[in-house]
C-alpha cells in the first residue's frame, strides 16, 4: 500500500505539534502525564505567582510551581499546585508564602517548622500565611511618611502662594536683579580663583616672583657681611662728612665766584678787556685767516719760500701768485676703511 505524500505532511506535521507541546509544557515545569509528588497551597493574593515559578526551602529549589487555579467558582481562595523534584521530608506545620522578588517573578519560600510533626505527603495541602516582604514592608514605612509629605509639601504650596501674592512686580524685579548680580558676582569669583590658581602654579607670575624674592633674600644673607661693611662705611663717611667745615667751604667758594663775575664784569682788568674787546676778537679772527693763507700757499706753492732759480733743463720756472684766501677744505671721507 503507497502512502501518499500529503498523509507523510500530515502525520509529519502532527508528530511536530505533539513535541512542541511536550516542549513548551516541559519548560514550563509540566508533563503530559502529571505525575510525581505534588502539595497544595491557598493563598488569597498569588502577587504574581506563574507556573514554573521555583519554590524554595532555605535557598534551595525542592519544587516548581505546576499550576494555579480558584477553589471553585470563587477566586477568593487561590489553589496552587506545587510540584516537588524528589521526596523531602517537610513538618505539616511547615509554613509555605510567595516572596516577591526585585528583578524577576515572585516564587514560593517555605519555612519548615518542627521536625517532631509528622510530614507532608503527596496530595497534602501546606499551611500558608500572607508575607509582605521586603517590599511589603518598605511599603508599609514608606506609607505614613507619604502621607505626611503630601501634607507638608500641601503647606508649602500654599505658602509660596500667599508670598507670591505679597510680592509686587517691583520687588519681583528686584529679586531677579539681586539674583542676576549674584550671578555676575559668582562667574567673577570663578574667574579670579581660577586667575589666582595660574599665577600661583608653578609657571605662573606669583610662584616666579616668590621664587625671586627667596633668590634675593638668599643673596641678602649671603652677602651679609659685605653689606654691614657698607653700612659702615656710609657712617664713618657720615661722621667725617659731619666733622669737615662745610659752611666755611661752601662761604670760600661763594666769595671766589663772586671775585670771578667781578673780574669778568670789569672792563679795566686784563680779562674784562679780553672778553669785551671786539677788536681784539676780530684782530684774533685775521690772524687766524692770514695764517691759514699762508698754510695753504706754503703747501700749494712751496718753491716760493725755496731758492730754486732754475729748472732741471735750465730754464727759470714761473712762480704763480700769491694767494689771497684760503683754500677750499676737501669733504671728510667718513667710510671706514678695512
Amino acid at each position: 500500500m503507497k502512502i501518499s505524500n500529503e498523509t507523510k505532511v500530515g502525520a509529519l506535521t502532527s508528530i511536530a505539534i505533539v513535541f512542541l507541546i511536550l516542549g513548551f509544557n516541559f519548560l514550563k515545569g509540566k508533563s503530559l502525564f502529571k505525575h510525581g509528588t505534588f502539595i497544595y497551597a491557598k493563598f488569597s493574593d498569588t502577587k504574581g505567582l506563574l507556573p514554573s515559578n521555583p519554590v524554595m526551602i532555605n535557598g534551595y529549589q525542592v519544587g516548581t510551581v505546576y499550576e494555579i487555579s480558584s477553589a471553585g467558582k470563587s477566586v477568593d481562595t487561590i489553589v496552587v499546585a506545587i510540584r516537588m523534584n524528589g521526596t523531602y521530608n517537610i513538618p505539616k506545620n511547615s509554613i509555605a508564602s510567595i516572596t516577591p522578588s526585585l528583578l524577576g517573578s515572585p516564587n514560593i519560600e517555605i519555612k519548615l517548622g518542627d521536625r517532631k510533626s509528622n510530614l507532608l505527603e503527596s496530595g497534602d495541602t501546606i499551611l500558608t500565611m500572607n508575607d509582605a516582604g521586603m517590599f511589603g514592608d518598605l511599603q508599609s514605612k514608606i506609607g505614613p511618611v507619604s502621607d505626611k509629605l503630601t501634607v507638608a509639601l500641601g503647606s508649602m504650596d500654599t505658602l509660596l502662594k500667599n508670598f507670591n501674592r505679597t510680592l509686587d512686580a517691583g520687588t519681583r524685579a528686584n529679586l531677579q536683579s539681586a539674583m542676576a548680580n549674584i550671578q555676575r558676582i559668582s562667574a567673577t569669583m570663578v574667574l579670579s580663583a581660577q586667575s589666582l590658581q595660574t599665577m600661583m602654579a608653578e609657571q605662573g607670575s606669583l610662584a616666579q616672583s616668590l621664587d625671586n624674592m627667596k633668590t634675593f633674600t638668599g643673596n641678602l644673607n649671603a652677602n651679609n657681611d659685605k653689606i654691614n661693611a657698607a653700612i659702615g662705611n656710609l657712617e664713618k663717611t657720615a661722621t667725617n662728612l659731619s666733622e669737615t667745615d662745610l659752611k666755611g667751604t661752601v662761604a670760600e667758594l661763594k666769595s671766589a665766584v663772586d671775585k670771578l663775575n667781578t673780574a669778568m664784569a670789569s672792563k679795566d682788568g686784563s680779562l674784562g678787556l679780553l672778553l669785551n674787546d671786539k677788536q681784539f676778537y676780530n684782530n684774533l679772527v685775521n690772524t687766524s685767516r692770514s695764517a691759514n693763507i699762508l698754510l695753504d700757499d706754503l703747501r700749494v706753492n712751496p718753491k716760493r719760500y725755496v731758492n730754486l732759480s732754475f729748472s732741471l733743463i735750465g730754464g727759470k720756472k714761473t712762480t704763480p701768485p700769491p694767494l689771497d684766501k684760503p683754500l677750499p677744505q676737501p669733504p671728510q671721507d667718513t667710510t671706514r676703511r678695512p
